[in-house]
């Protein structure tokens, strides 16, 4: 659309690192000019944009709260400016934005509005953990959250090992921090002895931790790493 602002997509990084020693600086030349932002969380979103360095005063930032909360016939609302001729930020909570991220749907709402979608360059855990594995990165699928439910989970993660072993595909799943030990024990319990099992955490950051093995090797390794409150991806791929 001739004369219509941008959405641009702005990753951010994954734990509490300085902007720019995991995102390129063409992501600070375009971030630093902007006004009005989409992000799900206020607080966060301030201190990222003040930590990279944006021009804009605090108290003339308009940043949208785009959550589980907010209605959905809002959404378009918060492409108006770009209708005007003014770039929109649309930031992640950490990582890429619309990736296991609530944004997709304002995306497709500057598609459906023909505003042009401009991706900014960042990190992504699902693809650096997946990097980190082993796991087949030409055929795999991100699952996002397992059932809360242990009966359920249990049966979801036998039903992608099954589709693991008879595709060859890594299978990727997140789960909410405080439940990472429960879904390792978990695996370990359910997964085959000869799946390899890889989970890495605190991805980009000084603690970051990568273990990819069997699972009958995971089982011999004595004491688990502590996960709790630690951002954790979990991948696994069956031998068929």
């Amino acid at each position: 659309m001739e004369g219509a602002g941008k959405l641009v997509l702005i990753p951010t990084p994954l734990g509490d690192n300085e902007p720019l020693e995991v995102l390129p600086f063409s992501v600070k030349k375009h971030v630093i000019g902007l006004k009005i932002f989409i992000a799900e969380n206020e607080k966060s979103a301030r201190h990222f944009l003040k930590k990279i360095g944006i021009l804009t005063p605090q108290d003339e930032l308009v940043i949208h709260i785009l959550n589980k909360y907010t209605p959905e016939e809002e959404y378009a609302l918060f492409l108006e400016p770009c209708l005007h001729g003014v770039n929109v930020g649309l930031l992640s909570e950490a990582g890429l934005p619309a990736i296991a991220d609530p944004g997709a749907d304002i995306v497709q709402i500057a598609h459906d509005k023909e505003i042009e979608v401009f991706p900014l360059i960042g990190p992504s855990s699902i693809l650096l953990g997946l990097m980190s594995s082993g796991l087949n990165g030409q055929s795999f699928a991100f699952n996002g959250y397992l059932p809360i439910d242990k009966k359920d989970r249990s049966l979801a993660v036998k039903a992608f090992e099954k589709k693991s072993a008879s595709e060859g595909q890594a299978q990727i799943f997140i789960e909410t921090p405080y439940r990472n030990d429960a879904l390792l024990q978990n695996l370990l319990k359910v997964l085959r002895p000869t799946t390899r099992l890889c989970v890495a955490c605190d991805l980009t950051l000084p603690s970051q931790w990568i273990k990819s093995a069997l699972v009958e090797s995971w089982l011999t390794m004595g004491a688990l790493p502590e996960l709790s409150k630690r951002p954790s991806i979990f991948m696994y791929q069956a031998n068929g």
